[in-house]
């Protein structure tokens, strides 16, 4: 995550947006391996795999792996089916270190797009889980949650630093979830690199799925207008008061001059999915402003951009609150 109070205000405005590069099509069959922490949301993974279009397996031994690659892989000369394979510390006969090196031996093959991803959650989080659905810990069917908890976490957590996908599942809705997902993951031709753009409130804390971080606090701020305060980012005339700082130009320029010539380096690393997350105190106005016009930027440049406003909802604003836009 990158975090920046400001984007150069003497940064070059872009004469043209950027363009997204032309459609590709990867022909390497697609194989997801999902693991992580107990209660973070491998199963919910597996069925937003399973919508997508993989043929999504969960808990089968690794040593049966190779044989559900071929029982699926169809017939000569047929593509074949895209695999999404949970497994866990529940799995028979898990082995961590062996599962890492068999995911880099299918990274190696020229016919086989494989990812490793890790689901991370915080440990209040995992609890208050647990006991909603009133399940024990595997590790721990006999002790508190907290213990297998802590227990998982030192045979597993070293993973996320091999693997090729973290999402924190703690603040993130079903739904959210889904979303992120589905930036990483969905099958088909893509141009480029997959936007999300977010607003939030600072009070709420920092969005755990965010690769930049951008603080507009700085604006002035409608709170503070008495006819503009129940409003959110989305009303032209909130949109109109922020835009009115003599500073928001610049910044919008700066930001502009910085996102831009870094979206094509994305691309050409594979870099599936990016979250840009704007933010400001409440999460209401300011920061929903400069999202908005941040995102018909990038779509005006043929991006394919996900619009969300984490905190307008929650703050009470009666404009486009929660509002949420995919093109």
């Amino acid at each position: 995550m990158i975090g920046m109070a400001s984007a150069m205000p003497d940064s070059p405005t872009p004469s043209a947006p950027f363009g997204a590069p032309a459609a590709a099509h990867d022909m390497r069959r697609p194989f997801v391996v999902v693991t992580g922490l107990s209660g973070a949301g491998r199963i919910t993974a597996l069925h937003a795999l399973d919508d997508m279009g993989y043929v999504a397996v969960d808990n089968i031994p690794l040593p049966l792996l190779g044989d559900l690659m071929r029982s699926t892989a169809g017939s000569p000369g047929e593509m074949a089916a895209p695999l999404a394979f949970g497994v866990d510390t529940r799995t028979y006969g898990f082995d961590p270190h062996e599962l890492v090196r068999h995911v880099q031996r299918l990274r190696a093959r020229s016919d086989i797009r494989a990812r490793l991803l890790f689901l991370e959650c915080e440990t209040e989080t995992l609890q208050r889980r647990y006991t909603e659905s009133r399940r024990p810990h595997p590790l721990a069917p006999d002790r508190p949650v907290t213990d297998g908890i802590i227990e998982e976490r030192r045979q597993i957590g070293w993973m996320r630093d091999s693997a090729d996908v973290v999402i924190d599942t703690s603040a993130l809705s079903p739904h959210e979830f889904k979303q992120v997902l589905g930036g990483h993951f969905a099958l088909g031709r893509t141009n480029g690199t997959r936007l999300s753009v977010m607003s939030f409130s600072y009070r709420r804390g920092l969005p755990r799925e965010a690769d930049l971080v951008f603080d507009v606090r700085f604006l002035k701020n409608p709170h503070y207008e008495a006819t503009l305060k129940p409003l959110t980012g989305r009303a032209p005339a909130v949109a109109a008061y922020v835009a009115s700082d003599p500073g928001y130009r610049p910044f919008l320029d700066g930001l502009k001059g910085l996102v831009g010539p870094l979206l094509p380096r994305f691309d050409a690393e594979g870099k599936s999915y990016l979250t840009i997350a704007i933010g400001c105190t409440g999460g209401r106005h300011r920061s929903v402003a400069v999202a908005e016009e941040l995102a018909d930027w990038l779509r005006s440049a043929g991006r394919s951009v996900t619009l969300s406003h984490r905190d307008a909802e929650a703050a009470g604003g009666v404009v486009g609150a929660g509002a949420e836009r995919t093109t």
